[in-house]
């Protein structure tokens, strides 16, 4: 990890070793192959909330002269060679923060009780992975002519005010350390206005797994004032079968103006999906399960299911197809659970592994139809295919679940 800067900080009595945020600004952008494609410049915090040290959010890189966010879900390795990026893709939008999101950079230019605010410790936080917290802070009394004193550290809870956003903010931090479903469900008897201003301070991603806990009538009552430009950014974010179940809810014109403004790779998907009636194995199937065609080999399968946003659901298989890989795709050949790819070795092509129970199913099949399909043959998902046989994507037994409880289980 990176070294403490400083004799006086060097002396901190804490045991884990600490990140320290006027470093990281330095710090070069790594991605996964090893090539530099930017550097940091920043880190953003989230304030403290349930009496929660304040943790880190993710980081702002400078790429080409464009500043980006990378969510702390990306980052890898943090040491003194830089910022690792792990699997996945980076959003090259512009950053730019949030209501009660807190930078760094601009906490290091802050007073407290007389002292300044030299510095920041973070510490990687106990038993979870590419998670950081601020631990410390360094303050550094003024001396005569303004010169700055010996530094002294104390713990993040001394200057609590500090990372002081206001209650919004601090309720919005104490409900991003919750599960999805949990924050969900501590979301849904609040005010219609405490709502607004919670999920304003929270990032698309954040907002996208939220809305995805939540019936369609409050995802609907939620997005409202969110304008089109910043729904379109969340509605990316969620996966393309919820997606598509909130655009369902709203008026034709809305669904074409939401449907505009996103990303025509992430928009024609939900197109297609928007086409199945809700009570159909179409209606219930994401456009995104894992495919690979026959020549991948098992050690590439198995990296694929790597992937850190991929559901339990979907990581249980691949599934074979001849190209083009993007759904509807060629053939359809099969699935290979992950339990038999786990048994080849690694350079073994897929296109040996297909099992050829279960097959497949269709589109327009109901929906209870499906979930006996899935107990049938004990499956977490099971690949949707036209009259072709062409993958049109795979419905998962959360989906199922979800469609086939009371009303109201929530």
């Amino acid at each position: 990890m990176i070294n403490v800067s400083g004799r006086d900080l060097a002396s901190s009595a804490v045991d884990e070793p600490l990140i320290y945020a006027s470093r990281i600004g330095r710090l070069p952008l790594v991605g996964s192959d090893g090539s530099t494609i930017g550097n940091l410049v920043d880190v953003v915090l989230l304030p403290s909330g349930g009496g929660h040290p304040p943790a880190v959010l993710g980081f702002v890189a400078a790429i080409q002269r464009r500043r980006i966010f990378v969510a702390a879900a990306r980052a890898g390795e943090l040491d003194s060679s830089g910022l690792r990026l792990v699997g996945g893709t980076v959003d090259l939008g512009h950053f730019s923060v949030r209501p009660g999101e807190l930078l760094a950079s601009k906490l290091l230019t802050r007073r407290v009780d007389g002292s300044a605010v030299t510095d920041l410790g973070l510490r990687p936080v106990p038993g979870r992975a590419r998670s950081w917290e601020v631990a410390t802070v360094a303050l550094a009394p003024p001396g005569p002519l303004g010169r700055l004193r010996s530094t002294r550290v104390v713990g993040w809870d001394e200057v609590p005010e500090l990372f002081d956003t206001g209650p919004v903010a601090s309720e919005a931090a104490a409900l991003r350390l919750l599960h999805p479903s949990d924050a969900a469900r501590r979301l849904r008897p609040l005010t219609a206005e405490r709502r607004r201003q919670l999920i304003q301070s929270m990032d698309d991603e954040r907002l996208a797994d939220l809305l995805e806990e939540l019936p369609e009538a409050v995802q609907v009552d939620l997005i409202r004032g969110l304008g089109t430009e910043r729904t379109a950014d969340v509605l990316e974010e969620m996966a393309p079968d919820d997606a598509a179940d909130l655009l369902k809810e709203l008026p034709p014109e809305r669904q074409r103006q939401l449907l505009e403004a996103m990303d025509p790779g992430e928009a024609d998907p939900l197109r297609r999906l928007l086409t199945y009636d809700a009570a159909t194995a179409g209606g219930l199937m994401t456009s995104e399960p894992i495919i690979v065609v026959p020549e991948t080999t098992v050690a590439e399968a198995l990296a694929r299911l790597r992937e850190l946003d991929l559901p339990a659901a979907l990581a249980a298989q691949v599934f074979v197809c001849h190209p083009p890989t993007q759904t509807p795709t060629g053939t359809f050949l099969g699935p290979v659970g992950f339990q038999r790819l786990l048994r080849e070795p690694p350079s073994t092509p897929v296109g040996t592994c297909i099992e050829t129970e279960p097959g497949f199913i269709t589109p327009d099949l109901d929906e209870l139809s499906v979930a006996e399909e899935l107990a049938a043959y004990n499956l977490l998902a099971m690949a949707v295919c036209d009259d072709q046989r062409r993958l049109l994507g795979a419905v998962t037994v959360d989906d199922v679940l979800d469609r086939t409880l009371p009303l109201g289980w929530r």
